[in-house]
């Protein structure tokens, strides 16, 4: 549907009452688009129409959240249900303990959890309880890697060819300007996919480190698995110096019904999760060993850690996750993987059919389209020059104009509502794109 006249200002002017209160207009960065950002007006399965009155097919989901898309009717009627028997207590729920059970039953590394309202939160309690488990103060994470906001959490986020060092001795950068001191010195950076420079620097700091914070799929780092040697060297470290494996799940969990980690022959001590667990609502948990969950446990013999949070396990998140995880069984996660990787194969014949400078990431449920030859096995690779920037904006508005929302990076996270019809339209959509980079001069 093409927006009328009166219709096209109504997003433009939103966004200037917004600039007046919020900053940049926004409260939340990805949102942003030149010249405003579009405003939604509703959701229904895989597609979301504007306040302008246009119609686009949703490959963002919220940022990979939306597992079912927009108001699905199960989670719909579960939320509204629950509503009328109230939002929040100051009490246990049952749904609370029955959706423990369900994410318990997913992955046998998940002995106990606790849930939280964010994925941030759910890292920032991962790290808090290692130290607390180990005593030492210490992390180590891979370059480049998101794990949301917190300070140790954040170091070396985006570092810049100019901050990040000698590949083997990687840099603490900071991404915020004051972090302080202390923080980066607490974090030690390691290369990614790569065994002998990753161990060596944990080598260094052995006897000082909590734990190993590890995404099996960095999102930032090309969303490229990561190397089962890789892996099974850095499970094997933690093991031996009795340092704690902590997974980020959080966006990846979504690739296997016990997530990715379900691929590789590895144990974490602690997994965080998010986005799709909460069903379109917010919410962040922590699974893993008894041992080490119950640092938080104030009736054990081990309470290190005193933990809680106001809106930890409300029940419209509980029961809206509930409702969404039981959906999304074994059937429903190989139906949307290969979905995915329909797309893929799509957009890489496209990319050959057209000639263009690209290639396309990732597995399970989720792809990346870069604009790089040949797709990138760490964060230096993965790095964005000003040029590869200004063709990737040419492809994303180019979808946006073509009804596909995508994450910033040209990402697609697939929801359960969508069907062959919108992998191909997407496929088209990237192909004519590409042709259109290809003829730029």
């Amino acid at each position: 549907m093409t927006p009328d006249t009166a219709q096209a200002t109504r997003s433009a002017e939103l966004f200037e009452r917004a600039k007046r209160v919020l900053p940049g207009g926004v409260s939340r960065n990805t949102v942003l688009r030149s010249p405003h950002p579009a405003y939604a007006a509703f959701g229904k399965g895989c597609r979301i129409t504007d306040l302008d009155g246009v119609e686009r097919i949703d490959f963002s989901n919220n940022m990979c959240s939306l597992i079912h898309g927009h108001a699905d009717p199960d989670i719909e009627h579960a939320v509204t249900d629950q509503l009328a028997r109230g939002s929040a207590f100051m009490m246990a729920t049952e749904s609370e303990v029955e959706y423990a059970e369900h994410i318990c039953s997913r992955s046998p590394a998940f002995e106990k959890m606790r849930f939280v309202n964010s994925g941030t939160e759910a890292l920032m309690v991962c790290l808090k309880a290692a130290r607390a488990h180990t005593g030492r103060s210490k992390i180590a994470k891979i370059e480049g890697a998101y794990h949301g906001g917190y300070d140790y959490a954040e170091v070396s986020q985006a570092p810049k060819p100019e901050t990040w060092g000698d590949v083997d001795r990687p840099e603490s950068v900071p991404l915020v300007h004051g972090t302080p001191r202390s923080a980066l010195d607490d974090v030690v950076i390691l290369p990614f996919n790569d065994i002998d420079r990753a161990i060596a620097r944990l080598n260094e700091h052995a006897h000082e480190l909590a734990c190993v914070l590890l995404d099996l799929m960095p999102h930032r780092v090309g969303l490229n698995p990561v190397d089962p040697q890789f892996a099974k060297a850095i499970a094997e470290w933690t093991e031996r110096h009795s340092a704690l494996l902590v997974l980020d799940e959080v966006i990846t969990f979504r690739s296997e019904f016990g997530g990715l980690q379900e691929r590789y022959d590895i144990t974490p001590d602690l997994t965080a999760i998010g986005k799709l667990i909460g069903g379109g609502f917010p919410i962040g948990a922590v699974a893993g060993r008894t041992e080490v969950m119950d640092t938080m446990n104030p009736r054990g013999d081990r309470y290190l850690f005193p933990h809680s949070g106001t809106f930890s396990a409300n029940p419209i998140s509980t029961i809206a996750g509930l409702t969404a995880m039981c959906k999304f069984d074994r059937s429903a996660v190989q139906r949307l993987n290969a979905l995915a990787d329909r797309g893929k194969q799509g957009i890489e014949s496209a990319i050959e059919r057209t000639g263009a400078k690209a290639c396309v990431t990732g597995t399970g449920s989720m792809f990346r389209v870069h604009m790089k030859a040949s797709a990138p096995h760490n964060y230096r690779e993965a790095h964005t020059t000003a040029e590869e920037n200004a063709r990737l904006a040419v492809l994303l508005d180019h979808l946006f104009d073509h009804g596909c929302i995508m994450i910033n990076t040209c990402t697609a996270a697939l929801s359960t509502p969508m069907t062959e019809s919108e992998i191909d339209h997407l496929v088209a959509a990237t192909e004519s794109g590409l042709a259109k980079i290809a003829s730029m001069p």
